[in-house]
């Protein structure tokens, strides 16, 4: 799209020769030969970019620019003047001005400036309505969800939004924890601040210091540039740190100390360094339990856990499977660029009374699958994949090996998981309980339950004595 330029000069050949040398680049170019013309054009109509001079007869350049940018911060001014004076090139940069030009100019110079300003109007267009797509996308009432507990959460987030208080989100894996972190950042003074992630059992733990705190030049082998580190970029913004509980015990108390004295210190630095960020913590483990264990530091854990937020698995809340397939069936349609299909009666009894060990991860890649692979015009049961139409058999019921063979490690590991969690809420949460209703020890069912993220329809599986 063509950029449109208006030129502010009381100089009728200075409006003239900008006019032709700016529609000869390609520019659509508007002039006006007044403090008080310029006003007129920019509220009547849109500009990425002014060039304006300063000293007119009728009043000054930099009040205008004020108005510019009063009523639209991402247009670019560039400030023009024949009286140089840094005190005055100061005050424009204040102002929010790009640039300042003396006159009489460098043609080539001028075009390279006006070019540059232009890029970055544009990556900040991009970046504003970016922004806004995010926002609209994260708010909480686009989140699916109409059962009681997801409405409890709808209420809690509305209220946590308003607050700068850290967040510890608790869930199984595919529960929808970072979306739940995204739309607390979108509804909260922050949200035009950034809101950054990291999944903490990713990295070893040197990088992960280097990630969340930054690095110096020369601090390590590797590190040939400075690193600003995620406290620093989500500065006054939101910073998840999921998966905190693979945090080591060292990063453990770097974290707390950052925290505690917000402030950070680069890997390789010397002096400390003031940061405002919001922190969400998210886990699919029990924190509590693991602090009682000794693998948690419980300083670490009371600090993260000010206002903690428990994402029900789906198997919960199986009166919002319905919605989600309808989304998911919207979502995926596009994505796959195909009509959305409907979907029979027989499928979605078959989705409604699964046990979704995946959560809505698992039921989103079911649909993509049916959706992909489907060839009529409804969703039915043979378009779904062989997990959902097989489910676990009751207890005693030996299952017939199907024609085409099956996985049977995934298989048992989804018996195993589907029967501990059972077993998990019949105890209401108490792991030794549990383990004892399965004839397995309290060690290897604390096992599977940590290796499965498995939680209770109370909450998390709770310490060995269940208070």
């Amino acid at each position: 799209m063509t950029a449109r330029i208006l030129v502010v000069d009381d100089e009728q050949s200075m409006l003239d020769f900008l006019r032709l040398l700016l529609e000869e680049i390609g520019y659509q170019v508007s002039t006006a030969s007044s403090v008080e013309e310029g006003r007129t054009e920019i509220r009547e109509s849109s500009f990425d970019l002014v060039l304006c001079d300063i000293i007119m007869p009728d009043g000054n350049g930099l009040d205008l620019l004020r108005e510019i940018k009063q009523q639209d911060s991402r247009v670019s001014v560039i400030m023009m003047t024949a009286y140089t004076s840094t005190k005055t090139a100061i005050e424009a940069m204040r102002r929010g001005a790009y640039d300042y030009v003396s006159k009489p100019f460098d043609v080539e110079e001028l075009k390279v400036v006006i070019q540059k300003a232009l890029e970055k109007a544009e990556l900040v267009d991009e970046n504003f309505y970016l922004r806004r797509e995010l926002e609209e996308k994260y708010r909480f009432s686009n989140i699916i969800g109409r059962s009681r507990p997801m409405q409890e959460i709808f209420e809690l987030i509305e209220r946590v939004s308003r607050t700068n208080s850290t967040v510890l989100l608790e869930g199984e894996s595919g529960t929808g924890k970072e979306l739940i972190a995204r739309a607390i950042h979108y509804e909260s003074p922050r949200s035009s601040h950034r809101f950054l992630s990291v999944n903490c059992g990713a990295l070893p733990e040197n990088l992960l210091e280097s990630e969340l705190f930054g690095h110096e030049r020369g601090s390590f082998t590797g590190a040939v540039r400075e690193k600003k580190g995620l406290f620093r970029e989500a500065n006054r913004g939101t910073l998840l740190l999921d998966e905190i509980s693979e945090m080591t015990p060292a990063m453990q108390v770097k974290l707390l100390r950052a925290l505690q004295e917000k402030k950070i210190r680069m890997v390789g630095g010397s002096t400390e360094e003031p940061v405002d960020v919001r922190i969400i913590a998210a886990t699919n483990q029990d924190l509590r339990q693991l602090t009682e264990q000794g693998e948690f530091r419980e300083d670490l854990y009371y600090r993260i856990n000010v206002i903690p937020i428990r994402l029900p698995p789906l198997r919960r809340r199986r009166e919002d499977i319905p919605l989600l397939v309808d989304f998911f069936i919207k979502k995926c349609s596009t994505g796959l660029g195909i009509e959305p299909r409907k979907i029979s009666v027989e499928a979605m009894r078959i989705l409604e009374s699964y046990h979704w060990p995946g959560n809505v991860r698992e039921l989103e890649n079911v649909i993509e699958r049916a959706l992909a692979l489907a060839q009529g015009d409804t969703l039915g049961a043979d378009d779904l994949p062989a997990q959902i139409l097989e489910p676990a058999p009751p207890i005693g019921e030996a299952p017939s090996l199907p024609a085409e063979g099956m996985n049977l490690e995934q298989y048992l590991d989804d018996i195993r998981k589907q029967l501990m969690a059972e077993a998990l809420d019949r105890a209401t949460g108490v792991q030794t309980q549990a383990a004892e209703v399965l004839g397995m020890s309290f060690r290897s069912f604390r096992y599977y339950a940590k290796k499965m993220g498995l939680t209770s329809s109370g909450g998390f599986p709770a310490a060995e004595s269940g208070d």
